[in-house]
């Protein structure tokens, strides 16, 4: 179990704004942290702003025509917000991306190699990395000579972190692993999650709607809604957490209900009050 009170905290995000094309406000004030080795989970339903917290962490803002307008993002205690996303991943924080974003006309290896384009420390250690990504991913062992736009959504998931995790990283900001995934898909690639954290030591902040399987690998965690965080706590309490299971598990007191059923206007204005 993680000890939040001995750990050194990476990533620190303190009370951002965000607004997009200088009129939209989308993120009104979160602040959240990352410990080293931790899995943090920002959770939430679409359009809470999970997204644009990350982007806003590793500077994919400006594509957007977004930008960080108050608050500071900090890591290891050095403001970031205004590197471009290069010099973020040489300092060890690197994002995989929503939609399981591969280069479809090169094979899995290849696609792997180029996570590894920013090291400098020779080749037989990004050797040494590549078999090391094929222990934790066996299946794109098997499917390394692939073209990657062949292979299956879960394939290309793995292949996205897997690329990820040839750049060395020491956060990853893992957005959506779950999306399009088949049950028992995303228990194994939040198994593999698992394992990467305690076997690598790396750390992650990742951003998900499956709040239920989130909850059961995280560590602690955020949920925000509309922009703002509204709860945090460690995973355990949140799992427990009766308005979390109610709003986000389709739990209650008398037994399961439809996420429409259970999201009454005085429960909400009693938790976001």
């Amino acid at each position: 179990m993680l000890d939040a009170g001995r750990t050194e905290t990476l990533l620190e995000v303190n009370n951002i704004e965000v607004i997009y094309n200088h009129v939209i406000l989308v993120l009104k004030g979160v602040s959240l942290s990352v410990p080293k080795g931790g899995i943090t989970a920002l959770l939430g339903g679409n359009g809470a702003g999970k997204t644009t917290t990350l982007k806003a962490i590793s500077n994919l803002l400006h594509s957007e025509r977004g930008e960080v307008t108050k608050g500071s993002v900090m890591y290891r205690g050095e403001r970031v917000q205004d590197l471009d996303p290069a010099a973020l991943v040489k300092k060890g924080v690197i994002q995989v991306m929503e939609g399981r974003h591969c280069f479809e006309h090169l094979t899995i290896e290849e696609n792997l190699m180029t996570g590894a384009f920013t090291r400098r420390d020779g080749k037989a250690a990004v050797e040494r990395d590549l078999e090391m990504v094929y222990d934790y991913f066996p299946r794109l062992r098997e499917r390394r000579k692939s073209q990657a736009g062949y292979t299956s959504g879960g394939e290309q998931q793995m292949c996205a972190i897997g690329r990820a995790l040839m750049s060395r990283p020491e956060t990853i900001l893992l957005d959506e692993p779950s999306m399009g995934l088949a049950p028992q898909l995303v228990e194994q690639i939040f198994e593999i999650v698992k394992a990467v954290n305690e076997g690598e030591g790396t750390s992650f902040l990742l951003a998900e709607q499956n709040t239920n399987v989130a909850l059961r690998y995280a560590h602690y965690g955020y949920i925000l809604e509309n922009g703002r965080v509204v709860m945090d706590g460690p995973a355990a309490d949140l799992r427990e957490n009766p308005d979390v299971k109610e709003f986000y598990l389709g739990m209650s007191d008398d037994g399961r209900k439809s996420f429409r059923d259970v999201r009454s206007y005085r429960r909400r204005k009693r938790w976001l009050a």
